[in-house]
């Protein structure tokens, strides 16, 4: 750890409290000797000082509050403080997932609308909004194309066909289902190949075809020219076609999926809908299904029972499909993420969401075009809300895309994803969102002009990089390795 960042024990007195506890009212008793700890040092500071202490180090961190964050794939678009207060109405936050229906009709109002509201801006007949995070939506959709076909009587069907171009999540899910994974190649112009989407569905490999995932933009940023074609050949072989929606960031109010023909999509609001992203969550990875796989949706849903009337509201209730997967988590998902993005999309409307998407397209291909004679852009043709370069010149082999990330920290903007997806060598994954203005891209795209010019005159200002942070650069694999989980009043160098 580098000297320059304090810890608690730095500043601790002995002496100090930050808090008093009252006269014991209660008779003494001794402290059992085995719970007691000789070796436990705590550090001894005022409540002022504690109070400081972190808010100092929450400043260390970067946050879209702070600043750009063009983090590929993920997403991290501003959050809106006003879906921040509408979580945090007393109705909401202080309502408990056990009160019965009869106490929770404004919550279960809300879940509905937006239950229709996801299946509307896809193009679907129905959504849950159980899963929490999108993996988990993955995880939904899969086990529904599976169980599908188990319904049918087709329990041979368990390949699932995955571009190399997919999430990285996508192959796990499947075999966490039980299913098999096929991978397809990419074309040169970064679309699914179709002579090996038509070769897998072929002859007697039709009949173990369960589905099709594909995200749609891929993970280079580009729409598939030719889903149209790739939707009839999986449906033709007797499977279904699962979305990654992901990237429906660049989709809103342009494209819907359901009605292009996909079978089962998984939102993730914490990308689309702008609830809060990182740190592992909360998320919601709300799945949205086509009529074949209405009856298999992860429950409870919200239906309403009763519709209203100039006196009455309509009043709500819980059911599980017919033949539904289950619970996938427990009570009604994230609801949180269901209030956060209700506001978000009520706030904006149809015609304001197509914005969104128009924006996001708009953002990355002005970046794209600016960075495009500085740096290698391998599939150089107009993206959607993301596009991939290659952070490495031929002329200079010790730059890697590490080093221009590290560099892009000296300054103070987040790095892009690195190294994905893993088709394209030293991958620099951009994605600007909408939330951006053209004064932010610019300071972006003349950093990294700038840096592009630093790797060729002086290299090592990159491959020693980052040199205004508050810790210098760390051995990311040891750390990997050896993890440091505890707080320790002993302080090490950081070449330790």
């Amino acid at each position: 750890m580098d000297s320059a960042i304090p810890t608690i024990y730095d500043i601790s007195v002995p002496g100090r409290h930050g808090s008093k506890l009252p006269d014991v009212d209660v008779p003494k008793s001794d402290m059992p000797a085995d719970l007691l700890r000789a070796d436990v040092r705590l550090p001894e500071v005022s409540e002022l000082q504690v109070v400081r202490h972190f808010v100092d180090l929450s400043e260390l961190n970067h946050a879209i509050d702070k600043g750009f964050y063009p983090l590929g794939s993920c997403t991290m678009k501003y959050n809106p403080k006003i879906n921040e207060d509408m979580a945090r109405l007393a109705g909401f936050a202080h309502l408990h997932p056990l009160a019965d229906e009869s106490g929770t009709q404004g919550a279960l109002a809300l879940m509905y609308e937006l239950q229709n509201w996801l299946a509307e801006i896809s193009g679907f007949k129905g959504t849950s909004l159980q899963p929490a995070a999108g993996a988990q939506g993955e995880f939904a959709g899969i086990l529904m194309i599976r169980n599908y076909h188990l319904d049918r009587g087709e329990p041979q069907r368990t390949t699932i066909l995955v571009p190399n171009s997919a999430h990285g999540t996508n192959p796990a899910t499947c075999t966490m289902a039980g299913l098999n994974v096929k991978e397809l190649p990419s074309d040169q112009d970064g679309n699914v190949d179709l002579e090996a989407l038509r070769a897998a569905c072929a002859g007697d490999n039709a009949k173990t075809i369960a589905g099709m995932m594909i995200t749609v933009p891929n993970t280079l940023g580009l729409f598939e020219a030719h889903i149209l074609e790739a939707l009839e050949i999986v449906h033709a072989a007797g499977g279904l076609m699962y979305m990654d929606g992901a990237n429906m960031n660049a989709l809103l109010g342009v494209v819907k999926p359901g009605e292009l023909g996909f079978d089962v999509m998984h939102y993730n609001l914490h990308k689309t809908f702008s609830t809060p992203h990182g740190g592992g969550g909360p998320g919601c990875g709300a799945v949205a299904v086509g009529e074949k796989l209405l009856p298999f949706l992860p429950g409870p849903l919200v239906q309403m029972i009763e519709a209203g009337t100039d006196d009455e509201a309509p009043l709500y209730g819980l059911r599980m499909p017919e033949k539904s997967i289950g619970r996938l988590k427990a009570f009604h998902g994230n609801f949180g993420m269901h209030v956060r993005a209700y506001t978000y999309i009520r706030m904006h409307g149809a015609e304001g969401l197509k914005r969104i998407a128009r924006h996001a397209v708009l953002n990355a291909n002005y970046i794209r075009v600016k960075l495009q004679n500085a740096y290698h852009v391998p599939y150089n043709r107009i993206c959607g809300h993301e596009f991939v370069m290659e952070g490495h010149f031929k002329d200079v082999p010790d730059v890697h895309a590490l080093d221009i990330s590290k560099r892009l920290m000296d300054y103070g903007i987040h790095p892009p994803t690195n190294y994905f997806p893993l088709i394209v060598p030293e991958a620099l994954l951009i994605e600007p969102t909408e939330t951006e203005d053209k004064a932010t891209l610019d300071e972006f795209i003349a950093a990294m002009l700038k840096i592009a010019q630093e790797a060729h005159e002086t290299p090592e200002l990159l491959t020693s990089a980052p040199h205004s942070t508050p810790v210098s650069r760390l051995d990311e694999v040891r750390a990997a390795k050896q993890l440091v989980l505890c707080c320790s009043p002993v302080r090490q160098a950081a070449s330790d």
